[in-house]
This record gives structure tokens, sequence and C-alpha cells, in this order.
């Protein structure tokens, strides 16, 4: 278990405080105009988290003016551990540690002696502190975002492995009842109908009427299983063996990013169509999700002059992805289903750092 932060309200009041005594301790009260500045900084302590680099910058003149520099330190390392702008992390830095080495209003910065340049180091140092610090809990706050990123992908994996077993035994049941026990209470019906007609035994008669009515109602209900087994709806957790254009808006919706789905279909597409949107939908996202954390995504699927046109475009990636293992096979086959139906498969970047997978179908199907 993590351990238990405190509250940000209580955790922002507690730097005031600790901003407000080292002012006690380094400022004197006959110095008005340091105190007031150095009681501004420790009071803008309130704003780190909604406006950090204004926090930081309010905090400067305290440390220019006095020896009050907690505030500052504390705005610094806010200031890192929200944004990811190295280059301005480095300037406020150095502000801090030039503003710190100035003694205002006589400023007194030679270089050239010895002890000026150890009180530099020092102080750059100092500077450099909160900074590492920040970059640091960023850092680890991003790769805690990224394990449970990782831990629910995995799950879902497993869960769509079990459900694609699962799938796949309930169909070669469903094909050995309609292949083998079907065709077998099949003919066990035509016999009984044909000893029904042929024999004049009314004993022997009234048995084979007997067993080919039951063998009808077997035969019904087998039937019945058959089509259960592979019927396409089901629960919503469920992968049916024959996923359709139906259960499209489901797939997005529970596809673990945000997602806008855009549809603009005639009816009765046939099946392998469906089939075949549907699984390269569900691979796009599943992409999008793994490469390109943070994104968003746009599922257009259209039909124009009797072809099926569908575009999965993702946004760039807000964080770095972390490299995941992957066989590729994913995209080749997608362009192998889309191949035997007579269509394309293309993928690529767009212009604004996002991607773009593109397939197109022939209405009818192959």
């Amino acid at each position: 278990m993590s351990p238990r932060r405190l509250p940000a309200p209580l955790l922002d009041a507690a730097l005031v405080g600790v901003s407000l005594f080292d002012v006690w301790a380094n400022v004197a009260t006959a110095q008005p105009a340091r105190l007031a500045f150095a009681l501004f900084a420790a009071f803008s302590l309130l704003l780190r988290r909604r406006l950090p680099l204004l926090t930081f910058l309010l905090t400067l003149p305290a440390v220019l003016l006095s020896d009050a520099i907690f505030a500052a330190l504390a705005a610094l390392y806010t200031l890192a551990s929200l944004t990811r702008r190295r280059g301005l992390l480095v300037l406020c830095a150095l502000a801090f540690t030039i503003c710190d080495m100035t003694s205002w209003p006589a400023p007194n910065f030679d270089l050239s002696d010895t002890a000026t340049l150890i009180t530099l180091g020092y102080t750059a140092a100092t500077a450099a502190a909160p900074v590492f610090l920040g970059q640091l809990v960023q850092t680890r706050r991003d790769l805690s975002l990224r394990i449970a990123e990782i831990s629910e992908a995995r799950d879902h994996e497993r869960l769509l492995t079990a459900q694609t077993v699962l799938a796949r035994e309930r169909e070669q049941l469903a094909r050995e009842m309609h292949d083998v026990v079907s065709h077998q209470v099949s003919l066990i019906a035509v016999r009984a109908g044909a000893l029904q007609v042929g024999t004049r035994d009314s004993e022997v008669k009234e048995a084979a009427a007997t067993i080919r009515r039951l063998s009808v109602q077997t035969l019904d209900e087998l039937r019945h299983m058959v089509s259960v087994l592979r019927a396409s709806g089901g629960r919503p957790t469920e992968l049916t063996p024959q996923p359709s254009l139906a259960g499209l808006q489901q797939l997005v919706d529970n596809s673990g990013i945000k997602a806008q789905l855009q549809t603009e279909l005639p009816e009765g597409l046939p099946s392998t169509v469906q089939r075949a949107i549907y699984r390269t939908v569900q691979e796009a996202l599943t992409n999008v999700r793994k490469h390109a954390p943070g994104a968003t995504a746009t599922v257009r699927v259209s039909h124009e002059g009797g072809a099926v046109r569908v575009t999965v475009t993702n946004t760039a990636p807000q964080r770095p992805a972390l490299p995941l293992p992957s066989a590729h096979y994913g995209l080749v086959g997608l362009r192998q289903r889309a191949a035997l139906l007579g269509g394309t498969v293309t993928a690529g970047p767009t212009a604004d750092g996002g991607y773009e997978l593109r397939l197109e179908l022939p209405a009818e199907g192959a």
C-alpha cells in the first residue's frame, strides 16, 4: 500500500507556516520593506498548485532583498514537479542563484574572489536541489500511471484471451452438434419414419412413431442450442464468436481511451464485412491505448460509392510510451483480412503527430 498523503490544503498551510518561520528567523522587523516582500512570498505559496510559475516569480523579490528563501525553494520544487520544460527550470534556478547572490541595494558580485565562487557553487546547488527533487517526483508519478495502464492492459488482454478460448470452444461445440449429432438424429428420424410406414405391426408402428416424434423434438432443441452458441448477442463482457456492427459502439465505449464514433452505414451489410470493420476498429483502438498514452481517437465509418471506408485517427500522445513487447502481427492480420475481401488497409503518422489507420472494402464483400 502507498503511504497516505496529507490533504492538499493542509500541506499548503504547513508550507506557508514554515515560510513564515523562515521570515521570522531571517528578516528583522526594523526593515519593513524586506519584511513585506518576505511575507508576500510566504503567502503566495497558496497559489503554487494553480499558478506555479507565477508563484515562483512572486517569491524572487524576497530572495533578492532578504535571506528568507524557503518560499522560493518550495515554489521552485512545485514548478519542477508540474512542468516538463527543462529550459524553463534551468532559467528559474539561474534566476534564484543570481537573486540569492546579489546583496540589494548594494550588489557585491565579485567573481575574482574565491569565497564568492564557493558561495556561488553552494547557492547553485541549493537551487538545483528542489529542481531535481521535483523532476524525480514527476517521473515517479508518470511511472505509477504507466504501471497502472500496463496492469490494466494486461488484465484486459487476459480477459480477451480467456473469452477468445471460450468463443472458440463454443464455436467448435456448435459445429460438432450441427455436423455430427444433428446428422445422426436426422438419420434416426428418417429410419423411424420408414419403419412406421413399412411395418404392419401396430406396436412397432406406435414405437416407430414415438421414436420419430422424439427425434424431431431433439432436432429442434439441438438447432436452438446451436443458435444460442453462435449468437452474436450476450452479456457486455462476453466476446461473441461473430462480432458485428451492433457491438461497435460498445467496443468504442469500453476501449479505455477517449474515443468518438461516427457511423453512416446502410442496413444489411454482409457479416464478413461487418466482422472486418469490427476487428479493424478493435485493433486500432488497442494500438492507441498501448502506443499513444493520453491520446484521443475518432472512429469514422462511412459508405461511399459502393465501398465502405473506416478511418481511426488519434491525436499525438500526451506522455511517452513505454517499450512493450509486440510481435507486430496486428496490422499484418488486418491487411490479410482486407485483401481476402478485396479491400486495402493503410496506416501512417499524421501531420500533427498522431496516427491514422484506414480500411476500405467493397460493400458487398469479396
